[in-house]
């Protein structure tokens, strides 16, 4: 492992947003789901995400999550992902979401 400095950790903008919508992704080549999440006065932004082994459309609305909104915008299938969604592989090495156990504004950043 790599050991980086507290000025690289500072660049990476992880913010806190809430998932206003979840749409199904059939283009992706995994299973996943299109998100748009609320980054507050940064903006609403879009991303896919392979989690749907833990979670159904329906109970991600109004969850914050965790996302790296300062990555450059990638394309997947036909859909064009602004965000990074985080989280963490379980012992089958499906994504279980980053969790904020207690309501913070979006777009509060990482400290």
């Amino acid at each position: 492992m790599e050991t980086i400095s507290w000025n690289d950790f500072e660049k990476v903008e992880l913010r806190a947003g809430t998932i206003l919508e979840v749409t199904d992704f059939p283009e992706a080549r995994k299973p996943a789901y299109k998100l748009k999440v609320d980054f507050g006065p940064l903006g609403i932004k879009q991303s896919s995400a392979q989690i749907t082994k833990h979670y159904t459309k329906e109970e991600l609305p109004g969850r914050q999550i965790l996302g790296v909104i300062n990555f450059p915008k990638k394309q997947i299938a036909n859909f064009m992902s602004e965000f990074l969604v985080t989280g963490l592989a379980d012992e089958n090495g499906d994504i279980v979401l980053t969790a904020i156990d207690k309501p913070v504004p979006n777009g509060s950043k990482l400290i």
